[in-house]
């Protein structure tokens, strides 16, 4: 019997060269995904979680972002306030939330850096959020109440470290920035304040402008408009310069060098999110920033406007980590296990 054998073989080159196509146009495809889906994204509402009350700096920041970012890029942001657990639940919220981009962190470092340094909380800042970019920074400026007998911050630091009794400050709530910034620059000048914590900035800031307490390290927004009434006096601020609206007052860093501390807020999203979606939401954030109009209400709030890259909102993340646990240390607080 004979057997003819005819060319089988170009069937199985053509299956070959079928297949390689395919999984060729699978790989591009698979390539492809993360910029496709960048130039989707947003496709629906973008939820901006705040970990604070309405009304506040951080709050009015993330509305004006979240204004602009919906007329610029035709898809509805909207600000959802959640400030219950100092803002932990709203980090966890975004940390366990589809890394997509449609759940942005409108956040600040008591979030990513001092809480979770004091308690147990149900996400790890580091690994479960990605930094995109800071929207703006701010001072705190240190008021006391126009009937303590001092005209500038040389003359606090003579009046505390002469004073027999100590010094009250108000603070809005134990462990936030202000509380922290006001611990450690008490601990440089070698005296003790007694801290009277409120349940906010607003509430502290009434406490002070009623003579309820000492002194109060506040938002430059809060105390520059209240020390137009006469009821308190500004004495300096928490950066190493000067700030532009308050030119005159200076940093505690000229007496004691090193003492720097600002409240920033930005965004951020799951960990996981095409970085493609960061790059694009980054530069959106940059593009808002550099608006006139949100420049000037930024700048009237005494926040200058930032909108770094993620790698050096990341690296101020880092650079704060020493001041914060430098200044627990000093308020006296016990820190997570």
């Amino acid at each position: 019997m004979k057997f003819e054998f005819k060319r089988g073989h170009s069937n199985i080159g053509l299956f070959t060269k079928r297949a390689a196509l395919a999984a060729a146009c699978l790989a591009a495809f698979g390539l492809a995904a993360p910029a496709a889906s960048a130039q989707q994204w947003p496709s629906r509402t973008v939820t901006v979680v705040v970990p604070f009350p309405a009304g506040g700096n951080t709050d009015t920041m993330a509305r004006l972002a979240s204004e602009f970012l919906t007329k610029r890029l035709g898809r509805t942001f909207v600000v959802e306030n959640r400030p219950t657990g100092g803002g932990t639940l709203a980090a966890a919220q975004v940390a366990q939330a589809p890394a997509d981009g449609h759940t942005l962190f409108f956040a600040s470092a008591g979030q990513l850096i001092i809480l979770p340094a004091l308690q147990k909380v149900t996400y790890d800042p580091q690994k479960d959020l990605k930094p995109v970019s800071i929207f703006g920074t701010g001072p705190f400026v240190l008021g006391v109440k126009s009937t303590l007998p001092v005209k500038n911050f040389q003359e606090f630091i003579t009046y505390a470290k002469g004073y027999k009794e100590k010094l009250n400050a108000a603070s809005a709530g134990s462990g936030s920035i202000g509380h922290l910034t006001a611990a450690l620059m008490a601990k440089r000048m070698g005296v003790d304040i007694v801290f009277v914590p409120y349940r906010g900035g607003g509430p502290a800031m009434a406490a002070l402008v009623a003579h309820d307490v000492d002194m109060y390290f506040g938002n430059a927004s809060e105390q520059i408009a209240q020390a137009e009434g006469g009821r308190i006096r500004l004495l300096a601020v928490s950066t190493e310069k000067p700030m532009k609206q308050l030119p005159n007052l200076p940093p505690v860093a000229s007496v004691y060098p090193g003492f720097k501390t600002s409240s920033w807020n930005g965004f951020l999203v799951a960990s996981g999110t095409p970085q493609a979606i960061v790059t694009k939401l980054e530069s959106e954030i940059r593009a808002a920033v550099q608006d006139p109009t949100i420049r000037s209400r930024l700048q009237s709030l005494g926040i200058e406007p930032v909108g770094n890259t993620s790698a050096e909102f990341a690296a101020v993340i880092e650079a704060d980590r020493p001041f914060y646990r430098e200044a627990i240390e000093a308020a006296g607080l016990k820190r997570a296990e």
